[in-house]
């Protein structure tokens, strides 16, 4: 019974598939066959990369063909295995398919047209390429009228490169790039980063290519050995600026096997590798762990990027079981967004007459909910530039520190590819979070290895002037001692760098051009010391930003001149002495018209003692002293007025020709005369007044010290000297009080630099800090500190030379005058108080008696007064006295009438306050 149960089961089972067969053959029957179109792919599917984009057009096609009122597609793939020749190879055998509608895959404009020159049926088919490519629109060959850039604008990749590496201020990088897909035949694309680093202050140190990974038999080993040479080098910051995965990840391991993933070293990845790291093994990431990098920014939340996920990780376990992690990359969004294109085109196409040029219309202007985010224009190129999620990879994974656009550099968020807050500070701590470089170091590397050498930078050691440069030996302590101005300026720019710098000075005896000459034939790192910016040295080395100003000044001899200065005749006196003089002569006449104004009727009035004040100045006053008195006080007075005027007139003329000017006035005399002029043999000067100034290589005299300078004009061996403006200052400050000054018209030059080899980066390091000295006020206080020390020095021997040259011009003061003025002061004071007795004498009895009378006034008003009051006093006792004796009447009479009242005692207290009120 149950066999039977079975076998009815089994035949029930076949009946019902015959049925099933039958009505789908009934179907196909009713439906119209559908018209099969291909489309064609060149992939290197050995990539994971190639694989991701696979998968991606094979889910397109697969939706597309799901529709059965569409034209069936069918999907024909090339693998490349990564080489040129197959990719061309490729392209010349799918462009053959007469079905075939387009092609897809990683192809490169240049492999694209090298087809095209073998096979003319490729220019009568679309072509996508979904490489990054640096092509402009407009450089398309015109063979190639069809093809059409998918892939991000290589450009743009260099540019956020770049960003990074100006955004943590690295001013040397190293470029490692994978010879492959068009990137070794298009120079424009390292002259782009190229480019974009020197935007950003940066530059390429090193160079490192690797062909590409089929073309190696040990790839490994050729890595390694590449990378030891970088290891030897100084430079720390690695930019891998073009590679697949699978050298990167390659590149990654050896860099950590041999110590370059270190403290202190920087390594970026590009969207290429980056963007992969979803889909790769923990191994990968263990070895990139501090790296940072970029990947293309798309939705990863859609609901359609959802769908296409889960179709996505399904089909590529099924196809690839091997990988271990499974997710859509952008490159697989690429893939599918292209195919898709390709077949919603086809299916407009098919609508109606098909055209070449309106099928690659449509192929723009397809639309369709486009995963990757991407939007093509009609030339082809992408409408709207990417944006990038900067990561950090770090622990099993990575994080997400920011975002970059082209338009607007650096920014927290996006939302909706729209940067909601903008770094407008360009800090890289405002915008990124903490970083974990290799090593773990959470700091910012510096970018270098700091066993670097150190740099040798020369030194002038027999310059004139020490206090810019000066080099001692200490022969106790067996050391040699560098200091100056100059050697302070650059030590304390060297602290403003953002790294550290290792150098060591060595003394050069020889010329300032000489020197120059030396750092242009590399022979020293650079030179640091008094050097003048000059034409002729430019084009030889590089200079920073010159640290003091600069211009050719002469400095010659003093030579008196006569003074037009409008009020010069003060400064015979001091104020002192001025207001002294004056406040005496008013004193003295008026002390002189006091004792003359009452017999003499010249002086009795104010106008005439103030006419008497002006002409006795003079001796020009025609009013008689007649008494002996007056004569007496005015007798010293001008013997004073006689001395202070003689002195006012011999102090006026020696302050009016003792006011300097320059013994020479400038260099035309100099030459018209055939004068000899010194200046410092080893710097530029001598040259410059040959060639420049004109002046006769006979009558230069070169000095090689400043002491000697002081010599050469005291013999008479020269008439002026030359100085760039910062010695001037220096020997001035040294020798001013000597007697020399400066003369004629100032030479601009172009300043005190630092020297470097062409093309140094440290140059635009030390401007950049010198700048930042400059503005800050450090470099001046460094120059006054200088100047200050050396007029401490210097002033002990010019104190006797300054003090008789400030005797010889300073004003008159009042202390040799004091005697003179004490004395007339005296007999003035004295003639006062004479006058005074003898005016009491004279009138004595004119005052006694109306000092009588006025008593006399003064008695009689008196004796009134106190009899009014007296009779005032009586008449008030009196009404008193009255008032009583009327108030003890009515008491008494009170008191007999209320004796029996019960409140008697009551009115009789009222009664006594009554009595003592009006007592009072």
């Amino acid at each position: 019974m149950g066999r039977n149960s079975s076998l009815q089961l089994i035949v029930c089972f076949y009946v019902l598939h015959l049925l099933t067969w039958l009505r789908v053959q009934r179907c196909h029957c009713l439906v119209p066959q559908r018209s099969i179109m291909s489309i064609g792919g060149v992939l290197d599917l050995v990539s994971l990369m190639g694989k991701q984009q696979q998968i991606g057009m094979e889910i397109a096609v697969q939706e597309f063909n799901n529709h059965l009122g569409f034209p069936k597609m069918d999907l024909k793939i090339k693998d490349s295995h990564g080489n040129s020749a197959q990719v061309i190879a490729s392209v010349m055998d799918l462009s053959q398919s007469n079905q075939g509608l387009a092609i897809i895959g990683t192809i490169t404009h240049n492999e694209a047209n090298l087809a095209s020159e073998f096979s003319d049926t490729i220019k009568n088919i679309p072509i996508l390429s979904l490489t990054s490519s640096a092509v402009r629109p407009e450089l398309l060959s015109p063979r190639l009228p069809h093809f059409i850039q998918v892939g991000n604008d290589i450009n743009i990749h260099m540019q956020c490169i770049a960003a990074i590496v100006g955004e943590f201020k690295w001013k040397k990088v190293t470029i490692i790039y994978e010879l492959n897909n068009g990137f070794s035949s298009d120079p424009g694309l390292l002259l782009s980063l190229s480019y974009s680093l020197r935007h950003v202050g940066s530059e390429i140190e090193n160079h490192l290519a690797f062909p590409s990974l089929s073309t190696l038999s040990d790839p490994k080993t050729t890595i390694e050995n590449e990378l030891n040479k970088l290891k030897k080098k100084s430079n720390r910051v690695f930019l891998i600026v073009h590679s697949s995965l699978e050298i990167a990840s390659m590149v990654c391991e050896k860099a950590k096997q041999i110590g370059l993933m270190e403290k202190g070293s920087v390594w970026i990845i590009p969207d290429e590798v980056a963007g992969l790291l979803d889909a790769v093994n923990s191994s990968v990431i263990l070895n990139m762990q501090g790296i940072v990098g970029f990947k293309t920014h798309f939705i990863e939340t859609s609901e359609a990027f959802t769908k296409f996920k889960f179709k996505f990780q399904r089909r590529f376990a099924l196809e690839y079981p091997e990988e271990d992690n499974i997710h859509p990359s952008i490159f697989a969004l690429q893939a599918y967004d292209a195919t898709w294109a390709i077949v919603d085109a086809a299916n407009k196409s098919s609508q109606s007459k098909f055209s070449l040029e309106q099928f690659s219309e449509n192929i723009l202007s397809s639309n369709f909910d486009r995963l990757s985010g991407k939007t093509l224009s009609k030339n082809g190129q992408l409408l709207q530039p990417p944006s990038f999620n900067i990561i950090n990879v770090i622990g099993k994974s990575y994080r997400e520190m920011a975002f970059w656009a082209p338009t607007i550099g650096f920014s927290k968020n996006i939302v909706n590819h729209k940067i909601m807050e903008i770094n407008l500070n360009n800090d890289s701590s405002e915008v990124f979070r903490t970083i974990y470089w290799p090593g773990g170091l959470q700091l910012v590397p510096k970018g270098h290895n700091n066993e670097e050498k150190s740099l040798k930078i020369a030194i002038p050691s027999n310059g004139a002037f020490t206090q810019f440069v000066n080099v001692t030996y200490d022969q106790s302590k067996n050391e040699t001692s560098i200091t100056g101005f100059s050697i302070s300026v650059f030590e304390a720019a060297v602290k403003h760098l953002p790294y550290d710098l290792h150098y060591n000075f060595v003394p050069f005896s020889g010329s300032y051009d000489e020197m120059v000459d030396q750092v242009y034939n590399k022979t020293w790192d650079a030179a640091v010391g008094d050097t003048s910016i000059v034409a002729y040295r430019y084009h030889l080395v590089d200079f920073s930003q010159p640290y003091v100003e600069s211009g050719l000044h002469m400095v010659v001899t003093e030579q008196p001149a006569k003074s037009k200065e409008a009020w010069m005749f003060l400064d015979a006196f001091t104020k002192e002495m001025w207001l002294t003089m004056a406040a005496m002569h008013i004193f003295v006449g008026v002390v002189i018209w006091l004792i003359e104004r009452e017999e003499n009727a010249d002086l009795r009035g104010f106008g005439s003692i103030l006419w008497f004040l002006v002409t006795v100045l003079f001796y020009a006053h025609r009013e008689p002293i007649r008494r002996p008195l007056a004569r007496t006080v005015l007798a010293p007075w001008l013997i004073a007025i006689f001395i202070v005027t003689n002195s006012f007139i011999a102090s006026l003329t020696s302050i009016t020709i003792a006011q300097v000017k320059p013994s020479v006035l400038n260099i035309q005399t100099l030459k018209e005369r055939n004068s000899p002029v010194g200046c410092d043999g080893n710097s530029f000067i001598v040259k410059h007044l040959t060639e420049a100034l004109k002046f006769k290589p006979e009558n230069i005299r070169k000095i090689n010290s400043m002491s000697d300078y002081l010599a050469a004009f005291e013999n008479k061996d020269i008439e002026a000297a030359f100085f760039v403006a910062p010695h001037a200052k220096v020997f001035l400050a040294k020798y001013s009080c000597m007697g020399l000054i400066k003369a004629g018209n100032t030479f601009r030059l172009g300043g005190f630099g630092f020297v470097f080899p062409k093309g140094s980066s440290l140059a635009a390091d030390i401007s950049e800090a010198l700048l930042n000295m400059i503005e800050s006020g450090e470099t001046e206080q460094l120059e006054k500190n200088m100047l200050n020390e050396i007029e401490n020095g210097n002033k002990v021997n010019c104190s006797s030379l300054e003090s008789n040259k400030g005797k010889s011009n300073s004003s008159i003061g009042l202390q040799p005058f004091l005697v003179l003025f004490s004395i007339c002061s005296t007999f003035a004071i004295i003639g006062f108080l004479y006058h005074m007795v003898c005016l009491l004498v004279k009138n004595v009895e004119t005052l006694t008696s109306q000092i009588v009378v006025t008593l006399t006034q003064l008695w009689r008003i008196w004796r009134w007064t106190t009899k009014y009051f007296s009779r005032c006093c009586s008449k008030l006792q009196s009404k008193m006295m009255r008032r009583v004796s009327s108030c003890t009447e009515i008491r008494s009479a009170e008191e007999n009438v209320t004796s029996n009242s019960q409140h008697s005692p009551v009115m009789v207290e009222f009664v006594d306050i009554v009595l003592a009120a009006h007592a009072s």
